[in-house]
């Protein structure tokens, strides 16, 4: 039998009160909620527990507890936590991890014997609810541990989580069910979502608080008159000395290009870190990535340039200082890539802050701010996602069937359809048997059949399809990049490839790559040793500032209104805040500012509720319907994360659109609809929808569809439904899904609801205002290379140079 604490003494390691608090929760048969930051032994505070209850049950076999994490990177590093004690215990006590990287000679070896502890993410054990046996399979399951939840909330990926716990604690009513999460700012919520039944578990947190020490990395001058980009690279040559001087760091960018681009830069100024220094992001081959992350775990990399695929848990204990290049948009986002270094309990994090142009530099101070005062964001869980329900219900389906009855009842007991309405269930099932009202004259849409009450799938493609299909996490067709000598590198956009012709340049992977051909699926490559090349790009957003991090700048902005004098980062753009305070006004609280400028482009108006990208989106769109109203005149719009542009050709009536109520939220919903292309947006997130539903097949493995015929058919089944069938809950769920997670309706309503208890100024400028020139240069951005870009940005500066 595991004794924790004569474990810990031979250890010489003391346990902390919330890992006593979680033992003993365990022992007591509670279910709980653990908050606690990366590296402060929130694995053991569980495990242990977990532990102890298994070593005492004799001859018991089968599967006993899962522990669900949303990366397959971190199941191999939690697998080897979990098997230390049991080792060095000498337990009989088996510890398996299955994933998507999972071999088949493993897989077919846990099908004879499931381990008593299993890693899985969250497709791999929907994977598992698909097989004939399932019910057996977890029959004997007794714990499930899910990690990271606060990562997993914000996402389908959550609603799959809340399904799949649906079904197992059916199959067994004792099922202990412990949720792992940083902080966040709903964190009760969090923990609501994950026991929707149970208002009496173990709430348990780490009251250690983490240190993190900011640094932020500053130009020897800054302009005053800035622009996204116009820093960054430049502050390379600091960035060096740092790599120089630390054991090993972690340098986290937002996007994949950004890192390919740094890691390119790096070498040609550094080329004595070559081998020290590697890249990692979610497009490398796993065989790339796994040793990356071995390399980094054992020491042997002073640096490796990263996007979010290290954000989460992976214990690289040589990490010691962390570099985020641009802003991180979150404050949590910020905290979990700080927490990466100091990954032990009661280390000190330390990280540096690069800005890629001046505001990032207001950006910082806030950030520094709202991490003292707590200030996190908040997780807004996904509610009524059909397409997930629906591919749930074919999971089920395929594996031993269900009946509808039973399982609407379990769903029913989830957050996420917890306001399903018996109607809404049988249409789901309607959709599946006879394909709706709309497609029931194909039988390719007939995926379920009713067998004495039970609804299953008897066809045995479909069935394969369906579990090649499984997940939520949609993404453009990816091509494999591939060496002619059969390595492999990753994967790639196939609208990128398809921009380049044979013979072309492109880095990827670090490298400098030639592109040969395109054969079934894979881009053929060979090495190109050449220093020039176009770096990809990734389909995907730029990330929005959020609410937390907007109302601390803000706020910020105010106190340098009322004290000049800041003694934070603030101080380092006095110049730029003066220049703006000339020619127009600094934004702030209390105010809410508005520039007007004419030049021979038209007619410019700038406004600034510092709200993010979305938000300005779907603000910049209601504005210039609500101004056409008045007058019929057509606008260009551009924005960034503080503010947007509306310009036009024409006078704007900007005092009478004030009187007209500009700012009013009622009927916004109405409005939003006649001011945004709204059907379109629509269109492109029912994409994902039709995927994840399985009304589209994505193909086979190395013959995938490509994008464009992916994006055609779902139109095709768009129009379908909004011509046939308007009451299609997939139809109504694409457009849900853009007000709330794409316009952020509700928050641009509470924006709308700040700005009318404002003051709103309005200033005539001569010349455009320091926060005003990077909306400008983010509409020329669209039109210009990078060189001619330059170019053009400084004969504008020298045309309005004071």
């Amino acid at each position: 039998m595991f004794n924790i604490h004569q474990w810990l003494k031979n250890k010489n390691w003391q346990a902390f009160h919330f890992q006593v608090e979680c033992w003993q929760a365990i022992e007591a048969g509670k279910s709980g909620f653990l908050n606690a930051p990366t590296g402060s032994g929130k694995t053991y505070a569980l495990w242990l527990g977990i532990l102890k209850k298994l070593s005492e049950q004799k001859n018991k076999i089968g599967l006993k507890a899962i522990w669900i994490t949303p990366l397959r990177a971190l199941a191999q590093e939690i697998k080897n936590a979990c098997e230390f004690p049991c080792v060095e215990y000498q337990l009989n006590i088996k510890v398996g991890v299955r994933t998507g990287d999972t071999k088949l000679k493993e897989r077919a070896a846990q099908k004879k014997a499931m381990p008593d502890l299993l890693i899985i993410t969250p497709e791999s054990l929907h994977l598992l609810l698909s097989q004939k046996n399932h019910e057996e399979i977890f029959s004997s399951l007794q714990y499930v541990v899910v990690d990271e939840w606060h990562e997993l909330l914000g996402s389908k990926r959550g609603v799959q989580v809340e399904l799949a716990l649906s079904r197992l604690r059916s199959i067994n009513s004792t099922l202990q069910v412990w949720g792992i999460s940083a902080t966040i700012g709903n964190l009760k919520e969090a923990a609501a979502i994950l026991h929707p039944q149970n208002k009496h578990i173990a709430f348990v947190q780490y009251n250690n608080e983490k240190e993190i020490e900011i640094k932020t990395l500053l130009p020897d001058t800054i302009d005053k008159m800035p622009w996204a980009g116009h820093i960054g690279i430049k502050l390379i040559e600091k960035v060096i000395p740092i790599i120089e001087q630390h054991q090993s760091v972690l340098i986290f960018t937002n996007t994949r290009s950004q890192s390919e681009i740094w890691y390119h830069a790096l070498m040609g100024k550094a080329p004595h870190l070559a081998g020290l220094v590697a890249l990692h992001h979610g497009s490398l081959s796993s065989e790339i990535r796994t040793w990356v992350e071995n390399a980094l775990h054992e020491g042997k990399l002073k640096a490796v340039v990263c996007t979010s695929s290290l954000d989460l848990g992976v214990d690289f204990r040589p990490v010691d200082c962390v570099i985020q290049i641009g802003s991180p948009k979150g404050v949590a986002r910020f905290m979990q890539r700080a927490g990466r270094s100091g990954h032990q309990p009661l280390a000190k994090s330390k990280i540096y802050f690069l800005p890629t142009h001046a505001l990032e530099i207001i950006e910082a101070a806030a950030l520094r701010d709202a991490i003292k005062q707590k200030n996190i964001e908040q997780r807004i869980p996904y509610i009524r996602s059909f397409d997930v329900l629906i591919q749930y219900l074919t999971t089920l389906a395929v594996g031993d069937g269900f009946y509808p009855d039973k399982i609407f009842h379990e769903i029913k007991q989830t957050h996420c359809f917890e306001s399903i309405r018996n109607e809404e269930f049988n249409w789901c099932l309607q959709f599946l048997v006879y394909g709706g009202n709309s497609l029931s004259a194909y039988d390719e849409f007939k995926k379920i059949e009713i067998e004495n009450g039970k609804y299953v799938v008897k066809s045995r493609s479909i069935a394969m399809r369906h579990r090649m299909q499984i997940g939520t996490i949609v993404s453009d067709s990816m091509l494999t990049v591939k060496f002619l000598g059969g390595k492999k590198l990753g994967s790639i956009e196939e609208w990128f490839i398809s921009k380049l012709k044979a013979g072309d340049i492109f880095w990827f992977a670090g490298r400098s790559l030639q592109f040969l051909q395109i054969k079934e699926m894979q881009v053929l490559v060979k090495n190109a040793g050449n220093k020039k090349g176009v770096i990809p790009a990734w389909m995907g957003g730029r990330m929005p500032l959020s609410s937390e991090l907007s109302g601390m700048m803000q706020h910020k902005l105010q106190g340098y209104v009322e004290n000049k004098h800041p003694n934070d980062e603030l101080k380092d753009l006095i110049p730029l805040l003066e220049l703006q305070e000339k020619r127009s006004s600094i934004i702030n609280e209390k105010e809410f500012l508005i520039e007007e400028f004419s030049d021979k482009e038209g007619y410019h108006l700038f406004f600034y509720p510092i709200e993010g990208r979305f938000v300005h989106e779907g603000m910049a769109a209601l504005f210039a319907h609500r101004i056409s109203q008045i007058k019929p005149i057509s606008f260009s719009i551009a924005l960034n994360d503080y503010g947007f542009e509306l310009l036009s050709d024409q006078e704007i009536p900007i005092q009478q659109a004030l009187e007209n109520n500009l700012f009013n939220t009622e009927n916004l919903q109405n409005d939003i609809y006649k001011s945004v292309n709204i059907t379109e947006m629509a269109k492109r997130r029912f994409r994902d929808i039709a995927t994840i539903s399985g009304l589209v097949f994505n193909g086979y493995p190395g013959k995938q569809k490509k994008t464009k015929h992916l994006q055609a058919s779902s139109q095709l089944f768009f129009k379908v439904f909004e011509d046939y069938d308007k009451e299609n809950l997939l139809l109504r769920q694409s457009f849900d899904e853009v007000l709330t997670f794409q316009l952020e309706e509700s928050r641009l309503r509470k924006s709308l609801q700040k700005i009318q208890n404002k003051k709103v100024i309005i200033k005539k400028l001569p010349k455009p205002s320091p926060f005003s020139f990077p909306i400008m240069v983010d509409r020329l951005r669209e039109r210009f290379s990078n060189e001619d870009l330059e170019s053009r940005i400084e004969r504008i500066l020298k045309k309005y140079a004071d």
